[in-house]
């Protein structure tokens, strides 16, 4: 019996939990994307409203800029030497298009980087 309470307290004793957080770059704001208008809006519109841009790609001679923000939410629970955790990780993308003369012509994108929740690893994160 009284090796049994050793395990236990033992047991008790190296059980540990954790949270953490990681984020990249700053959330994106969807009403200045929304703001932003085909046909009208510039590039330095576009950087005025959102800043520089993740990633730009050259489509021949029309462009196209990637904003990114990513958010990921951790939470563990450990006994002895088993850990069990639980990731979540979602983002905000928005997409621009550009033509040749540099006027905006199209805008898409999601804004899920926000909804990140710590939840422990035997609950379903939705």
């Amino acid at each position: 019996m009284r090796h049994l309470l050793s395990i236990l307290l033992l047991a008790l004793l190296s059980s540990s939990c954790f949270v953490s957080r990681d984020r990249v770059n700053e959330p994106l704001s969807q009403p200045l994307v929304l703001d932003l208008e085909p046909g009208v809006s510039s590039g330095d519109d576009v950087l005025d409203a959102l800043g520089a841009p993740a990633d730009v790609v050259q489509l021949g001679r029309r462009s196209a800029w990637l904003y990114l923000f990513t958010q990921t939410k951790s939470a563990a629970f450990s006994v002895l030497v088993l850990t069990l955790m639980n990731t979540d990780t979602r983002s905000d993308r928005v997409w621009v298009f550009f033509d040749e003369a540099g006027t905006l012509t199209h805008v898409g994108g999601s804004f899920d980087g926000a909804e990140t929740a710590y939840d422990m690893p035997w609950s379903a994160v939705e």
